[in-house]
């Protein structure tokens, strides 16, 4: 009998790859199943984008091997966006690495940095792909907690009493998924002098950054952050192309260099059309943001009425493209979803997907159209 890896047996199927196999089947049976789960994009690309990807199927490199570190305008467009939007300067040569999505990043830089029994600081709530690449790798999760009446940022007196002797990476993503809280001014200082402090590598995952947000942020801004911090990011939900699967790592050479080592062995560089398309979505205006926002903006207040119809509560001040929102007491989370899915074949996420600490909490996804989210109202 051939047996699967043992590593695999620290890890589940993603959360959302099996439940949408349920979605499915009940589409299939008849059942009208409004989707409020994930975070899919449904709005269209910028549309010097789509048609750069099409135009660029010409080119006479367009079907062939492309570099692994990116065509050298990607990067550079990568460096300018940073700048103008980020008063971020990054040398598009050394310091920018696009990906195939930022997932892959997670992974990529997890196999850069960790050893076997290596430690990793991970957010509870935070994203789970974190937690099990970890495990995959066969080093060591460490949950940190994330609570509300702490604005969702971790406490770190609480980190500096831990056995920090093996962590190598800790994992950081504001504007925060999934409760769109946003950090301050004081959290970025404190997280990269405790990562110099301990020879922590802190990576930010920063994909939401210019959803429902006044001010998009990230952490190289700061002083010192390149010496001990990266930073993901993505065109996924900024630009509507999560099915284009363009990110970012941006840090110092040596950080970067590093994850490309392991990138360059793993995939033949993005294609060709899609590197081009995502040139031009990097050149967008504020205009594209405000629109973007606008439509934003209608459906969240809309995911307001259907959660107050759902007897929860929820921060007006969050930001991003969910709504994170906090059931009444004594309701726990998946029991929730899984009625409201059976008797309003509504399909929303329990908080408990993102960890312990999202136990009594459930999240509205805003990628569905302003129809639906009032049809599902009417059902409630």
């Amino acid at each position: 009998m051939i047996e699967v890896a043992k590593r695999l047996q620290k890890v589940e199927e993603y959360y959302f790859s099996k439940k949408l196999k349920e979605v499915a089947f009940l589409k299939s049976q008849g059942k009208p199943i409004i989707n409020l789960g994930i975070g899919s994009p449904d709005l269209e690309p910028p549309f010097k984008a789509s048609m750069m990807l099409q135009d660029s199927l010409m080119e006479p490199e367009a079907h062939q091997y492309q570099s692994y570190q990116g065509l050298p305008e990607l990067r550079d467009a990568i460096a300018s966006f940073y700048n103008k939007h980020f008063q971020v300067h990054l040398s598009g040569q050394t310091e920018v690495l696009p990906l195939m999505g930022s997932k892959e990043g997670i992974m990529h830089i997890s196999m850069a940095f960790l050893n076997k029994g290596d430690k990793v600081l991970i957010p509870n709530p935070g994203y789970p792909t974190y937690a099990a690449v970890t495990k995959l790798l066969e080093a060591k999760p460490v949950m940190y907690d994330l609570k509300a009446d702490r604005n969702w940022e971790p406490d770190f007196g609480a980190l500096e009493r831990l056995d920090l002797s093996r962590v190598k990476i800790m994992w950081i993503n504001y504007p925060h998924m999934p409760t769109g809280a946003n950090a301050t001014n004081k959290f970025y200082d404190k997280v990269i002098a405790f990562g110099k402090r301990h020879d922590i590598l802190i990576v930010n995952d920063n994909p939401y950054s210019f959803i429902l947000n006044d001010k998009p942020n990230s952490i190289m801004r700061y002083r010192d952050a390149k010496d001990v911090c990266l930073e993901l990011n993505s065109l996924s939900k900024t630009f509507n192309m999560a099915g284009w699967r363009v990110g970012m790592l941006v840090g110092k050479y040596d950080f970067v260099n590093a994850v490309l080592r392991v990138k360059s062995n793993m995939d033949s560089g993005m294609f060709f059309g899609i590197q081009k398309g995502a040139i031009e979505a990097l050149k967008c205006s504020d205009i594209w943001f405000k629109s973007l926002n606008s439509v934003y903006q209608r459906r969240r207040a809309l995911v307001y009425k259907l959660a107050q119809a759902l007897n929860c509560t929820y921060d007006d001040q969050a930001t991003g493209m969910f709504v994170w929102a906090k059931l009444p007491p004594h309701i726990k989370s998946e029991e929730f979803t899984d009625l409201v899915l059976k008797e309003h074949s509504l399909f929303i996420t329990p908080g408990t997907v993102f960890g312990s600490n999202g136990e009594g909490y459930v999240r509205f996804s805003l990628c569905a159209e302003e129809d639906l989210i009032e049809e599902a109202i009417s059902r409630v």
